[in-house]
């Protein structure tokens, strides 16, 4: 689908710096950013949009469903496109690397763990954080 399109259909009017700051998710070799990352791109390709700007579109695109926020090392908040399909996340505490994962063991358990709380599930967010195999490598762990 063709962005200024999706952005029509979210309610959201198609003007420069959202179709600009899409397209940087869109073309990126990873998939979490914060508003400094993406604000250091668009210097990187010369693109005259502010970091308030930026911020003001990762909100509008996390509203409109567009982005996902997830809080990574210590309260950064981090933004990826919402591709609908849910996954959890694990973080090296060294180096911040981040590897998705999905596991229907671990989302059936965590349901049942609801449940038996007398909770109804509504989302969730796992993340495990320790070292990844390069660093724990490096470190001789």
């Amino acid at each position: 689908m063709n962005d200024q399109i999706e952005l029509k259909n979210m309610g959201l009017k198609a003007t420069f710096p959202r179709l600009k700051i899409l397209d940087i998710f869109r073309k990126a070799e990873t998939r979490h950013h914060s508003a400094e990352d993406i604000y250091r791109a668009l210097i990187a390709e010369d693109v005259d949009i502010g970091l308030a700007t930026v911020y003001r579109v990762l909100t509008q695109f996390e509203q409109a469903g567009i982005l996902l926020r997830s809080q990574f090392d210590g309260g950064k908040a981090v933004f990826e496109l919402n591709d609908g399909d849910h996954h959890d996340h694990l973080i090296c505490t060294n180096c911040g690397r981040v590897v998705e994962f999905s596991d229907d063991e671990i989302e059936k358990r965590q349901v049942r763990v609801a449940k038996d709380n007398g909770f109804i599930l509504e989302s969730h967010h796992m993340m495990l954080y320790g070292m990844c195999p390069q660093c724990a490598k490096q470190k001789k762990v």
